[in-house]
């Protein structure tokens, strides 16, 4: 690894100094941070991430190196890593690579050596920020210039959506056990309910459950209309978490309200976001956002709790879900903020967290069983008819 230097300018004027490892160009990010003591892979991998370096608070990273099966996304877009210890010699039979090599790969930044709990309480208090992560001889008033004038991207969605129908049950990438070997037992199955996922930056252990639990996957692009969808004749319909701003993907959310009463469906993250904007709530951005493993859930319609995986930056106003056809089911217990809503005259839900968290809690994995409980019902109402 290099000695050179590498500096951390944060927009507040605060410098921090360290060794830079991984991709060495010069970057403007969005400055958050994640507590999780494991899964930096997966933060490497995914998509919501976009233009984001996450300062990730547990101090040694990279001691386990990268593997093939792992990975949430084949092309990561995150921008940086800021860590204490980074460790380029990894102690892992499933590794193939070490954690900087595939950041070079995909010109993923970084610096360490440098005091990331003072970094996280720093964005804790001021909120998330934009940063320069850069080698060169810049100064802190250059610094200081490029972030002002700097415009942050709000085509996070488009850039990370997949830009054609995938039917994911045939697709290896998606059709794999956590040892990479392909499961081909829920292909079989003729009668397997038929999924429409949105892809807004999803992440591949979402496709992973839905395959395992027996569903018949269809991966279609963040634009994709209603009318298109409905020639699919899906049983059910998710959308999937995804970067940026819920409000700038406004082609999604007048999809999903064209889709309202067609089909059951059911969101994660960005998919619950956008499924609330649709129903008539609003969203907001939150100070630092929610990035970690442990964050304690109380379910409202079982009074039980969840310790659930976070990553957003944006949460649903819980004063505007009053007058929708929502109700919230699900809160924070650390901050009260809307951790889940369902329709109350139609078959839609959704949470903020991750149930298919890996690593991570499997507290919310019966959220899957959920949806298809929906949809197995919808097919009876049908029936019924």
């Amino acid at each position: 690894m290099k000695n050179e230097m590498c500096r951390l300018y944060l927009k507040d004027g605060s410098v921090f100094e360290g060794k830079p490892f991984g991709a060495t160009e010069t970057k403007v990010v969005e400055l958050v941070f994640n507590t999780s003591m494991v899964g930096y892979q997966e933060i490497l991998s995914d998509p919501s991430y976009t233009d984001q370096a996450v300062v990730m608070t547990y101090p040694l990273i990279g001691n386990y190196g990268i593997n093939e099966e792992d990975y949430e996304t084949k092309n990561p877009s995150i921008s940086g890593f800021v860590v204490r210890d980074y460790n380029d010699e990894p102690s892992n039979f499933r590794s193939k690579n070490s954690f900087q090599e595939i950041m070079k790969k995909y010109g993923v930044v970084g610096i360490c050596d440098v005091d990331t709990r003072r970094i996280g309480r720093h964005i804790r208090d001021i909120g998330s920020c934009l940063a320069l992560i850069t080698c060169e001889d810049i100064d802190q008033a250059q610094a200081k210039k490029i972030l002002d004038e700097y415009v942050p991207r709000r085509d996070a969605v488009a850039r990370v959506s997949t830009k054609e129908q995938i039917h994911a049950n045939t697709d290896s990438f998606y059709h794999t056990d956590k040892d990479g070997n392909q499961t081909d037992d829920n292909n079989k199955d003729d009668n397997a309910f038929r999924v429409v996922a949105i892809d807004c930056g999803i992440k591949a252990n979402i496709v992973r459950m839905m395959i395992k639990l027996g569903l018949d996957v269809t991966l279609v692009p963040w634009n994709t209309s209603a009318e298109e969808i409905k020639k699919i004749n899906p049983d059910g319909v998710f959308i999937s978490n995804g970067p940026g701003d819920p409000c700038d993907v406004t082609q999604t959310i007048e999809t999903i309200k064209e889709l309202i009463g067609f089909c059951p469906i059911f969101g994660i993250c960005l998919g619950h976001q956008i499924i609330s904007l649709a129903f008539g709530a609003k969203t907001y951005k939150l100070k630092f956002g929610h990035r970690g493993g442990n964050h304690p859930v109380k379910n409202l319609l079982t009074d039980k709790i969840e310790i659930t995986s976070q990553n957003h930056s944006y949460a649903v106003d819980v004063d505007s879900v009053e007058g929708t056809d929502l109700e919230i089911t699900h809160i924070n217990l650390l901050d009260n903020t809307v951790e889940g809503v369902k329709s109350k005259s139609h078959k839609v839900c959704s949470v903020q967290y991750h149930p298919e968290s890996a690593p991570g809690p499997e507290d919310s994995a019966y959220l899957f069983d959920t949806f298809i409980s929906m949809m197995r019902e919808n097919k009876e109402d049908q029936k019924n008819a």
